[in-house]
């Protein structure tokens, strides 16, 4: 396991300027900010002290929205959903630790609409790595990371926050691979 040399705090607070442009032009004055286990909470917690979100933070646990659900089987730690208020009509900024392949953001865009038809859906990561096999992109994103083909992501923490890089057996396993 390899530490990655960023300044996570920095990263953060180039997102959070770059997200209160985005909304300003939007004119989206009724924000929800929603997390992604585990990763994604982490850092929405963090965007949504720096722009001073008044609505509770939302989380989202995807689990049973996957993909390979049926392949992996139940996570033996699925955590429940919860967003703060209906969703209808909300700008979403939707966040995950890492963006790679896009299947977890499909998922978690699933799951979003089973609870309302939101505005817009605007999604923030901390990382973009290459790697993605759905037509899915970061409105906002900390970084860009290129790792090898086999090594994993991964954003460990809650605090501090830091990334690490691993190699992997079976490269489509495991979290930090969104």
């Amino acid at each position: 396991m390899t530490t990655v040399d960023v300044d996570i705090e920095q990263l953060l607070g180039n997102i959070a300027a770059d997200l209160k442009t985005l909304l300003q032009a939007r004119q989206a004055d009724a924000v929800t900010m929603i997390g992604i286990h585990t990763g994604g909470v982490w850092i929405a917690q963090r965007l949504h002290e720096l722009l001073q979100v008044s609505e509770p933070l939302g989380t989202l646990d995807i689990s049973f929205y996957r993909d390979d659900f049926t392949r992996a089987g139940i996570n033996p730690q699925v955590k429940p959903s919860r967003l703060p208020s209906p969703i209808d009509d909300r700008h979403i900024i939707l966040v995950d630790d890492v963006l790679y392949t896009g299947r977890t953001i499909r998922a978690a865009l699933n799951e979003i609409f089973d609870y309302g038809r939101p505005a817009t859906v605007t999604l923030a990561a901390l990382v973009e790595r290459s790697g993605r096999e759905l037509p899915i992109q970061a409105d906002v994103f900390g970084t860009h990371l290129d790792p090898a083909p086999g090594q994993q992501v991964k954003l460990m923490g809650p605090d501090p926050l830091r990334l690490t890089i691993t190699d992997t057996q079976a490269p489509h396993a495991g979290h930090g691979r969104t």
